[in-house]
């Protein structure tokens, strides 16, 4: 395998998915928008010793975090949809993000379901972060925020702006720099500085270091005769917006590929469908053999003209590169859907086999 590479490129960008597992759940659910959604344990709110994955913004609104405990949730909003956690569809809706942030060539740091750093070195970063969310809407349906900076920290703070709709930010974007950075982050509690837990702004407290502003006017041997060469140092460094200007890229192994296409004109009958996607699966499939691939299952995604999303799979009988067969499996998820309206989009995904030392 190649081994880890780094890069210190101008811009980092900080990719958050909003609402993830809930956003998930709503695109093969729309009837679940603008309910309150809650995500965690098998769905059932009165087992015990389950936590809250992921809550929509309607339950957010009342209390509802991640990893509170489900029992805790239900008192507060007994009337909220309770869903189970869905790995692997969460896993497959993840790598098709990964995939398109990947899409635009530039180095990309993942870091989980939902989060992901993309290093670019360009002179208009916001145009970038506008083309990404775009094109993450398009192919995948789900909707992101992103922070700019030069660093990861500050770029993820910088995501937190975006939510907000913080005066500068345009549509969920939103750029932190030195510039910046005393008159929006000066007068807020460390406790918002990224990586800040509760004990240790608590320690600052005792010390009168209330505010990012306080503990930049804090003398750096003070802070590490309190906490340590380590986290003093990093303390410093961090009250100053620096951080980890590195994106680290894992050696990457795809474990599907997919195509997506949204028509110029909506299909209306089954043959027209089946035609792209054929055409589409044609396409898949070349890419799949030059890279000595095999693939062991298919998905199809289908978007009607009323925005409704769906995605079914299919496991193969056996690893096959024989395009007839994929042909099949995925003309048969096509009749599994119900086509009573125009079709605007199609994605047909083929999942490979992994090499034996991915």
């Amino acid at each position: 395998m190649t081994p880890t590479t780094e890069t210190r490129p101008r811009w980092i960008l900080h990719v958050d998915l909003d609402q993830f597992q809930v956003s998930v759940e709503r695109l093969r659910s729309p009837e679940l928008a603008a309910v309150p959604v809650i995500v965690g344990g098998n769905g059932d709110p009165t087992e015990a010793r389950k936590v809250v994955t992921c809550a929509s913004y309607e339950a957010r609104d009342v209390g509802v975090r991640a990893g509170m405990p489900l029992r805790a949730a239900y008192r507060k909003l007994p009337d909220a949809v309770y869903l189970p956690t869905d790995h692997v569809t969460y896993d497959v809706a993840s790598e098709e993000v990964m995939d398109t942030l990947r899409s635009f060539g530039h180095p990309v740091e993942v870091w989980g379901w939902d989060e992901a750093y993309v290093g670019a070195d360009v002179d208009d970063p916001e145009a970038l972060a506008a083309q990404i969310r775009g094109r993450v809407a398009e192919r995948t349906g789900l909707a992101s925020s992103i922070g700019i900076s030069d660093n990861k920290q500050r770029a993820k703070m910088a995501t937190g702006f975006a939510k907000q709709g913080t005066p500068g930010g345009d549509d969920r974007v939103f750029t932190l720099t030195g510039d910046n950075w005393m008159a929006l982050m000066g007068h807020r509690p460390t406790r918002d500085l990224w990586s800040v837990g509760p004990k240790t702004a608590d320690k600052l407290t005792a010390l009168g270091v209330d505010t990012v502003a306080d503990l930049v006017g804090t003398d750096r041997d003070a802070l590490i005769e309190r906490f340590g060469p380590h986290q003093g140092n990093w303390l410093y460094v961090l009250s100053r917006g620096g951080g980890d200007a590195t994106i680290a890229v894992e050696p990457y192994v795809a474990r599907s590929h997919s195509k997506v296409e949204t028509f110029p004109r909506d299909l209306t009958s089954r043959d027209e469908m089946a035609a792209a996607l054929s055409r589409l699966t044609r396409d898949l499939l070349d890419q799949v053999v030059a890279e000595g691939r095999v693939v062991f299952r298919v998905a199809l995604t289908v978007r009607t003209t009323t925005f409704f999303t769906r995605t079914k799979s299919k496991k193969l009988p056996h690893p096959t590169t024989e395009f007839t067969e994929l042909e099949a499996a995925l003309l048969t998820l096509l009749d599994r859907f119900e086509l009573d309206r125009p079709v605007r989009l199609l994605g047909p995904r083929l999942d490979l086999v992994l090499p034996p030392d991915a």
